[in-house]
């Protein structure tokens, strides 16, 4: 449910004060929806915008509104794409398909990860391969799995599976706590070249541009932010990496990030991913 007042909130989430501009804005964008179908509303609400145009005239940020700091895009200094990465990619990606034993997340379980998947997707020897290329990347000596607390288990080298209907995009930053860099590598056969990774924005309700990195002394989006979700409105998408079979889109984790779209209902036509988060020395 959507209400507002002076204040726009969406499922309790605070947005933040509007101007009567911005409320009348919203009020006619209501109205318009009550033209549409529920199909047609569910989709236009899981639309992520893009950041507008170079020149375009925006307002401020609002002085009381929560920030973050921006880290402008720029391939080999916070995010790599490596194409081919991996030397037997058609092996694992059917020795991946075919396994019959899978946990499920969302919406199947009140999991906050969605689909399916399962530990160990890769075999040692193949993570070796992985992590000596990432550690070139990087200019790191070491990674390392850091374990969360309350035995606990983090989600590194698993296989993911997710369908069209399964999930949507859902920008985040992975904790301080736990990882510096994150990595995903798509091995979907054919997928649709639009449901990669995206690097987000934070935008305000005014449309003001806001940041996209998480610094100390927080961990997440949540210590930052001082909320617990934001719906995907609260979003520019700043760049798009397209899905293509067999390549690795490494980055600093504490960068707002999401998948861009899943795809497939029957489960060889699924969005299949391997995912990584590594620790390393600052």
């Amino acid at each position: 449910m959507v209400w507002f007042t002076k204040h726009l909130s969406v499922n309790n989430v605070n947005f933040g004060i509007l101007g009567s501009k911005d409320r009348s804005a919203l009020c006619y964008y209501l109205n318009q929806l009550q033209a549409l179908s529920l199909p047609q509303i569910s989709e236009l609400i899981l639309l992520m915008l893009p950041l507008p145009i170079p020149a375009t005239p925006l307002p401020s940020i609002p002085e009381i509104a929560p920030k973050l700091a921006y880290e402008a895009l720029e391939h080999g200094q916070n995010y790599w794409i490596v194409d081919d990465v991996l030397s037997n990619a058609n092996e694992i990606s059917e020795r991946c398909f075919a396994r019959e034993k899978w946990e499920y997340g969302a919406p199947y379980q009140p999991e906050s990860w969605p689909g399916m998947r399962f530990h160990g997707a890769l075999t040692p020897d193949e993570l070796e391969q992985v992590e000596t290329k990432v550690k070139q990347l990087i200019g790191k000596d070491k990674l390392w799995m850091e374990q969360p607390p309350g035995g606990l288990r983090l989600d590194c080298n698993v296989a993911q599976l997710v369908g069209a209907t399964e999930s949507s995009p859902h920008p985040h930053t992975d904790s301080r706590r736990l990882c510096r860099y994150a990595c995903v590598i798509y091995l979907s056969p054919n997928p649709p070249p639009d449901t990669g990774t995206s690097f987000c924005r934070l935008r305000y309700p005014n449309g003001a541009i806001g940041g996209n990195i998480v610094l100390p002394p927080h961990n997440n989006l949540v210590d930052a932010l001082r909320v617990k979700a934001l719906p995907i409105q609260a979003w520019y998408e700043d760049m798009r990496v397209q899905n293509v079979f067999n390549r690795m889109i490494l980055y600093k984790a504490n960068i707002v990030h999401c998948a861009s779209g899943y795809f497939g209902k029957e489960l060889r036509d699924k969005r299949l991913t391997t995912v990584f988060f590594w620790m390393t020395e600052d």
